[in-house]
């Protein structure tokens, strides 16, 4: 096998793709061949890799494209879409019944220096020139239909539509310094959206500095901007930007030894995955071996389970545990009544490990593992998730659970899933070992509507999937067995599909579902 290994840019000043890190021009390879090499690269210049895509090609000359993961650059995704309502909200009756087209555009790179250098025969590298040479944008496009990913946007931008999801992203070494505007360009309402149509006018511009994302202390909100008109201090309207900032795992370096995000070898049968271990706790049946315990894990180990499914979170003082709720119940006796007992709901955040340890010691086994990493989620009505408002900074919360499974679990089979799309996306930019599974609820009688519309459908979930370069999605069972023909669909466009619910535990539905080719059950064993 043949390894072709892409970076941003290149030096084409200089005949050498590669220089020692003094020199005077720095660049970092464009394309390399063989795995032993690699691995030289990556002890040569590892902070001139900010964001590599991965190109094998096989023996029969097919070609497998994968990306590549955060080294030592900060990723900003801004985002624009109607899971809650419209993003833009325009105020002057002049263009009530007008459609706009959005385009974001970079500015605010620093280019002084640049003016000073052009005197210098052999210029140094400046900082703000690197700065602005490794800063990129790109947009994504996702809805039920399917996705356009990482492209470039037409002169005019895009219009938004109510059933897509519309997201801009930066790759950039310098996060504190950029400004960020996006440009509204007024169109009628009856004309056909088209890109590459005549320019419509501009009417108006709405301005966000990336410093204000460490001001804030916060790497996921929404901030809502001010639309200014083009050449004058009057507003038009406002927009509501959705924001998420990835920054790379501190202190641990990912290298090309193995990876499987995007890897998966298709079986004659799927795999059978254990749901919590050996089942939850309290389904009528599975009494006997409580849940997310060594015991349970073993039972469902020794029942054939390729994988063992759990969840991860959080404890106050930031040591990752096995446990399945946001919360759990401790009970007190009142004082002066030795018979009476009282039961308090407690965030597991807000216990120490050693608190969490007197309730209940939790521990791993040598097996296959799934990781669900539980982030809250807001539904449809605005509340949140096990009354949570506020959790774990998102990059924290991950780094310490990747941290520790990167370097604790040696040659052990690990997928990690989650309902959260922003952590599936986060996964994937930081390592470059591990899959990721995007878990769906999609439309459901037994769970609420979620607010992000990425996770509404499955559908969409598979566009998103697709979008992010993510192994593939774990898809509730009640609507697979209504629309079966979404295994194959999925299949079809590169997605592995696992299934989880109760529905899994009825023997009748496991076999309708091995029929149609699922790659992974979880259920109760």
């Amino acid at each position: 096998m043949c390894t072709v290994f892409k970076g941003m840019a290149e030096d084409k000043c200089t005949e050498n793709p590669i220089e020692p890190r003094n020199s005077r021009r720095i660049s970092w390879p464009s394309k390399w061949e063989g795995f032993q090499l690699l691995n030289d690269i990556y002890h040569f210049v590892p902070e001139c890799l900010p964001h590599v895509s991965l190109q094998l090609l096989s023996a029969d000359g097919s070609v497998c494209m994968d990306s590549g993961w955060l080294t030592c650059q900060t990723e900003i995704r801004l985002r624009l879409h109607f899971s809650k309502m419209s993003p833009v909200s325009i105020t002057k009756k002049k263009y009530k019944k007008s459609r706009f087209r959005i385009k974001l555009t970079l500015e605010g790179v620093e280019e002084e220096e640049e003016e000073d250098d052009e005197d210098d025969e052999e210029p140094e590298q400046s900082a703000a020139s690197w700065h602005k040479m490794t800063t990129t944008l790109e947009t994504s496009m996702i809805s039920e239909d399917g996705y356009k990913s990482r492209h470039s946007q037409p002169e005019c931008g895009y219009a938004l539509e109510a059933s897509q999801w519309t997201e801009y992203i930066i790759h950039t070494m310098d996060p504190d310094n950029l400004e960020l505007t996006f440009d509204f360009f007024e169109e009628d309402m009856g004309e056909h959206v088209m890109p590459g149509d005549a320019h419509p006018g501009t009417a108006g511009t709405a301005c966000l500095l990336s410093s204000f994302f460490v001001e804030s202390g916060k790497d996921t909100g929404v901030v809502t901007l001010p639309i200014m008109k083009r050449n004058s201090r009057q507003t038009l309207g406002k927009v509501r930007v959705d924001y998420l900032v990835i920054r790379p795992i501190e202190g641990l370096q990912c290298d090309m030894s193995s990876s499987f995000t995007k890897y998966w070898r298709k079986r004659s049968a799927p795999l059978d995955v254990g749901h919590r271990g050996a089942g939850s706790t309290h389904a009528a049946k599975h009494t006997k071996v409580r849940e997310n315990t060594i015991a349970s894990f073993k039972s469902a180990a020794n029942h054939g389970a390729a994988y063992v499914e759990f969840d991860v979170h959080l404890s106050k003082d930031c040591v990752p545990i096995v446990y399945h709720d946001l919360t759990c119940c401790i009970s007190t006796k009142k004082k002066g009544d030795k018979h009476s007992l009282e039961l308090f709901e407690v965030p597991v955040k807000d216990l120490t490990y050693d608190q969490l340890q007197q309730l209940k010691v939790k521990a791993l086994l040598a097996t296959g593992f799934s990781f669900t990493s539980e982030y809250t989620q807001k539904p449809i009505d605005g509340s949140w998730e096990g009354n949570l408002s506020s959790y774990f900074n998102m990059n924290l919360f991950l780094d310490i659970i990747l941290s520790c499974v990167l370097q604790r679990a040696g040659k052990r089979r690990i997928v990690f899933s989650c309902f959260d799309p922003d952590v599936c996306t986060m996964v994937r930019q930081k390592q470059n070992k591990y899959p990721i599974l995007f878990l769906t609820q999609g439309i459901s009688e037994t769970y609420p509507e979620l607010m992000d519309i990425r996770c509404r459908t499955t559908q969409i979930a598979m566009s998103f999937a697709q979008s992010e370069n993510i192994l593939g999605v774990s898809a509730h069972t009640e609507e697979l067995l209504q629309n079966l023909e979404h295994i194959r669909e999925a299949q079809s466009k590169g997605l592995v599909v696992f299934c989880w619910g109760d529905l899994n535990n009825d023997h009748d539905n496991r076999t309708k579902l091995r029929e149609q080719g699922i790659d992974g059950l979880i259920y109760d064993r």
